[in-house]
């Protein structure tokens, strides 16, 4: 809950992350389907991201920081995670997660990994 109510901080520009959206995914949580990859340090939570697993795919939905670079590494410990055939879907490909790796992949492409994935 703690990294869904950080990516929904009412002063992050474009918010979209509202009480019910939250609420949902704590449900999904207990459920056993979303999850999510948090750094921390002495002071605490620095950032982290969440989203929903299915088999080897993980669907992110939404990362933030209190700490800089912090939801980079989050991600990075995600993709280490894991590994080799997995897809790690971040829904749109923004500069800043070019910066780290991310690639846009034709639809094609995109629905025979996400069979891969999920099988």
């Amino acid at each position: 809950a703690a990294v869904v109510d950080g990516c929904a901080d009412p002063r992050r520009e474009g918010g979209w992350i509202t009480r019910e959206v939250r609420d949902a995914y704590v449900r999904l949580h207990e459920l056993g389907w979303a999850h999510s990859v948090e750094a921390w340090d002495g002071d605490g939570l620095a950032g982290g991201l969440y989203g929903v697993a299915i088999g080897r795919l993980f669907a992110a939905e939404s990362m933030f920081h209190h700490r800089t670079d912090a939801s980079k590494a989050a991600l990075a410990a995600l993709a280490e995670r894991m590994g080799t055939g997995a897809l790690i879907d971040v829904q749109w490909l923004t500069p800043h997660l070019a910066s780290l790796g991310a690639v846009e992949i034709p639809r094609a492409e995109y629905l025979r990994r996400l069979a891969r994935a999920i099988a």
